[in-house]
């Protein structure tokens, strides 16, 4: 019952005004001026996680950056090597040919009728605990959080 009243207390709502970094007209913007070169790349990948409610303030939706190095080896990278970037016409998951077949052949024999439906990967790039694993150096005590108070369980 009482959801059902917060339920039609929220329909009853005035419709939400779309911010401004989410407008087509601002997002356009902002993509020319990156293009002409006004806008650092990093500038503008956190104006478009801005624009999708992303925030340092929120692990569960931290900013998310593209992975685009491929070469992790050389002492010195080359930018101007094709070689140092990665293919940006696949996703993540498809750049390691023997992952990807070990992805598509779950997929296939996944129920095709079942609950959850078919799916190639089975987590989401962005959750709280990969936030916090990439920032625990920086900040040991949030990970406190996410393990009830405790840096490890002794009964694990």
């Amino acid at each position: 019952e009482e959801r059902d009243e917060v339920h039609d207390i929220l329909l009853e709502q005035p419709r939400l005004v779309m911010l401004e970094r989410q407008s087509p007209v601002f997002m356009t913007q902002q993509l020319l001026r990156w293009q002409r070169g006004e806008m650092s790349n990093f500038d503008y990948l956190m104006h478009l996680n801005s624009a999708a409610d992303r925030s340092f303030n929120d692990l569960t939706q931290y900013p998310v950056m593209p992975w685009v190095l491929s070469d992790f080896k050389s002492a010195t990278l080359d930018l101007d090597d094709p070689a140092s970037f990665r293919d940006l016409s696949k996703p993540i998951g498809a750049l390691n040919p023997d992952r990807l077949r070990r992805l598509l052949d779950r997929f296939r024999e996944m129920p095709k009728d079942g609950q959850p439906p078919p799916f190639l990967y089975g987590t989401h790039y962005s959750t709280p605990g990969y936030v916090l694993n990439f920032l625990v150096r920086e900040y040991p005590e949030y990970m406190l959080c996410l393990q009830n108070g405790k840096f490890d369980s002794p009964d694990r």
